[in-house]
């Protein structure tokens, strides 16, 4: 969900951007490019490893931090960005990912519905809300709006 957040804001908090030739190999980034522990990262060139990680000594997890992910091995031209997400960044994008797990039944529906008294309804996403869609980037934009960049 991090890396959806970054996305969604056009700000990854890009720290140091390392620019050369990498090899992965069984999860191993070489050359080495200075990562602390705990530090997330982002791989942007490769052909099957795009995307934000964290890094720890004992290998490498998700752009969330929550679990080891398996890179797969390969060459490429590319740049890895050290990141210096803030931490209310990372809570609030926490956050998010709770609200999506807890509204994933609403957002998969082209519909929302209420009933009460024996009367209900159903209007079309986005019929509510002053037109917006039923998104987490319409129920946490005034949150995100003050990391956000006019372009990345």
């Amino acid at each position: 969900m991090l890396q959806q957040v970054c996305e969604f804001i056009h700000n990854y908090f890009i720290r140091t951007p390392y620019c050369g030739n990498y090899t992965i190999a069984d999860g191993v980034i070489s050359p080495s490019v200075g990562l602390k522990d705990g530090q997330r990262f982002w791989i942007t060139g490769s052909d099957l490893n795009d995307g934000v990680y964290t890094y720890h000594e004992s290998g490498i997890c998700d752009d969330d931090d929550n679990e080891a992910v398996g890179l797969h091995d390969e060459t490429f031209a590319g740049t890895i960005c050290a990141l210096s997400v803030p931490p209310a960044v990372i809570a609030l994008s926490a956050e998010i990912k709770e609200w999506v797990e807890t509204n994933s039944d609403a957002l998969n529906s082209p519909y929302q519905s209420e009933s009460f008294n024996g009367y209900s309804y159903s209007l079309k996403a986005g019929s509510g809300n002053g037109g917006a869609a039923f998104s987490w980037q319409n129920q946490f934009k005034s949150q995100l709006d003050r990391w956000r960049k006019v372009c990345l």
